[in-house]
């Protein structure tokens, strides 16, 4: 058997996720589908992890096995993004990788960034592509939030009721906010993240930029470990996964 990783780039506004469901398109089985259909052998397709409804990647990571040496990578990676580029997906990426290698268990870091769009008008040309906020956002103070929520923390506010992670234990290593005109963007970094615990840290960080809460609030809301506490999660549409670190 040989191994391979991809590295994949999709718009997520039209797929039910990632994950293969029962019902819906995800991108692991459209992938899926067409590597099984080119390879002529039942193929299956291995994550980095999960990406809800409606949320983009610009590198997520998968691999694959299958019985006979794909000879020519280029040509290969040709075939199969004439099969996906008009689904909103590209394969960026294909190397041959050993059994060892785990796209999801073999992840040191993954990287997470958030868009927003913080102006009155909506965005056009990147309709769908982040969260239009109109309200004016305090970058100064989101930034303060950001800090108090890095290193290792029971992070159950921001976790969604259908989470099935073991711990709530999380460590983040960094979050970065920075700004350019009226474009904010987040970026967070850890090995791994909860189910939703994303766009929930951004809903309570755009509260706290809109002055809905104080940063006294903002903290205290984090270590009450109450989902209920939590601001409305932030769209999925502003999410994407930038990169997975082995």
């Amino acid at each position: 058997m040989a191994r391979y990783q991809l590295l994949i780039e999709y718009v997520g506004t039209n797929f039910k996720g990632w994950q293969i469901q029962k019902k819906g398109l995800t991108v692991q089985g459209l992938i899926q589908e067409k590597l099984t259909k080119l390879l002529k052998e039942k193929i299956i397709l291995y994550g980095s992890g999960r990406t809800d409804a409606g949320v983009h990647s610009q590198a997520q990571s998968a691999h694959f096995d299958c019985k006979n040496k794909i000879l020519d990578l280029t040509k290969f990676l040709k075939s199969i993004n004439y099969f996906l580029n008009d689904k909103s997906i590209a394969i960026i990426k294909i190397k041959k990788r050993s059994s060892k290698f785990h796209s999801r268990f073999s992840a040191k870091q993954r990287i997470y960034k958030y868009i927003i769009f913080n102006q009155i008008s909506a965005p056009v040309i990147e309709k769908k592509r982040g969260w239009h906020v109109r309200n004016p956002l305090d970058i100064e103070i989101m930034k303060k939030g950001a800090k108090k929520l890095l290193g290792t923390n029971d992070y159950s506010t921001f976790r969604s009721s259908s989470c099935h992670a073991k711990s709530p234990i999380r460590t983040i290593e960094s979050i970065k906010i920075k700004s350019s005109k009226n474009k904010i963007e987040i970026e967070f970094k850890s090995q791994s993240f909860l189910q939703q615990q994303v766009r929930s840290m951004v809903g309570c960080l755009k509260y706290l930029g809109e002055k809905k809460w104080d940063l006294r609030t903002f903290v205290k809301i984090f270590k009450s470990k109450k989902r209920t506490m939590c601001a409305p999660p932030a769209p999925p549409e502003g999410l994407f996964l930038a990169r997975v670190i082995y």
